[in-house]
């Protein structure tokens, strides 16, 4: 008959799409073209599978930690299922978005040469993991040492254990875990009733490398600063290469966490402090800022960036270092350490 269709009962066409001859689905198509089906994406690691013994003990140690529900460091995955190392995200800023406390978690120092100077610089640390084929090695043993020293765990770890714990990354059997900064509030810096000394804080804007945040943590409790402020998006952190540059000075300084620097930077003003910003672009010199000797803050930009236009709008007064050259420009650290050092001259000179 002229009007009867092929292939089957359902008028399907004989082997077209995800059918057989005969009209019946090809095994594994469910009835559907090839092109059609969909993936269901990269397998979960153990950690993130609800029920799995691994995803229990991942989040009975973020609870011990103080993070609910938080993954197991080093054991993040990107969109395309592998594992990612620290050493790829480390360095991406402060992710606490909120006002006070720790940061996201622990941080896994990886390979000999990493580990003993974090431990000579002595950042504070929550274990030290070493494998058994790596104490051999002299730097290992002194890496062991150091820690037994300042009262950190030594754990032995087998190789496994190390990659998992490192997110995959080149540890050369040690490994170092890196205790939470915490983060202190904007508001701790605001002066009190009895303060004898003018408050002097410095504020980051944009300022992504670590081991500048280091550099002026350093300078600023060199001179005499009350605390740092960083931005909680877009900046960098308080991290082992942090800690490296501020050569031991961020145990002795603090830095606050700023959820909005601008909302920070106006609520300081709210409380009678003046805000200077260092800027290359400045019309005013470093030199003859007249609100040096009072109560302020000091904001740094980034090298080339310099300040962004919301931080220069809340400012009081741009200031910039006179320069011989005009072609030159200077990181951060370098900055925040010559604009340091001339106010404290200031205050000297006004005492």
């Amino acid at each position: 008959m002229s009007g009867q269709k092929k292939g089957g009962q359902d008028g399907r066409a004989a082997g077209g799409g995800g059918y057989s001859k005969r009209g019946k689905p090809r095994p594994g198509t469910g009835g559907f073209r090839r092109d059609k089906l969909e993936g269901k994406g990269p397998t979960p690691p153990a950690s993130a599978r609800p029920g799995h013994p691994a995803q229990r003990a991942a989040a009975k140690a973020a609870r011990a930690a103080g993070r609910p529900g938080a993954p197991q460091p080093g054991n993040e995955r990107g969109g395309d299922g592998r594992a990612r190392s620290d050493s790829q995200h480390q360095n991406h800023g402060p992710q606490n978005h909120g006002p006070r406390g720790s940061g996201e978690g622990p941080e896994m120092v990886a390979g000999r040469n990493s580990v003993v100077e974090s431990l000579r610089a002595g950042i504070p640390a929550m274990a030290l993991y070493v494998s058994s084929r790596a104490q051999e090695d002299e730097r290992v043993t002194e890496a062991v040492q150091l820690a037994a020293e300042a009262g950190i765990a030594v754990l032995e770890s087998g190789q496994s254990e190390l990659d998992r714990l490192t997110g995959d990354a080149i540890h050369q059997g040690v490994a170092l875990r890196v205790r939470p900064y915490e983060y202190a509030h904007p508001e701790d810096f605001i002066p009190r009733r009895g303060d004898k000394n003018p408050p002097l804080i410095v504020a980051l804007d944009g300022v992504t490398d670590p081991r500048n945040l280091g550099a002026v943590v350093r300078s600023a409790a060199a001179f005499g600063a009350t605390g740092v402020v960083v931005p909680a998006r877009r900046s960098a952190g308080v991290t082992a290469g942090a800690w490296k540059a501020s050569a031991g000075a961020l145990a002795r300084l603090p830095v606050a966490l700023a959820v909005n620097l601008t909302r920070a930077l106006e609520g300081y003003k709210q409380a009678g402090l003046f805000v200077a910003g260092l800027d290359a672009g400045g019309t005013t010199d470093l030199r003859d800022m007249s609100i040096a000797d009072g109560p302020m803050v000091l904001v740094i930009g980034s090298e080339g960036r310099g300040l962004s236009r919301v931080v220069t709008n809340a400012c009081d007064m741009i200031v910039s270092i006179p320069m011989v050259s005009g072609n030159e420009s200077l990181n951060a650290g370098i900055a925040a350490s010559i604009a340091l050092y001339e106010i404290a001259g200031i205050r000297a000179r006004q005492d």
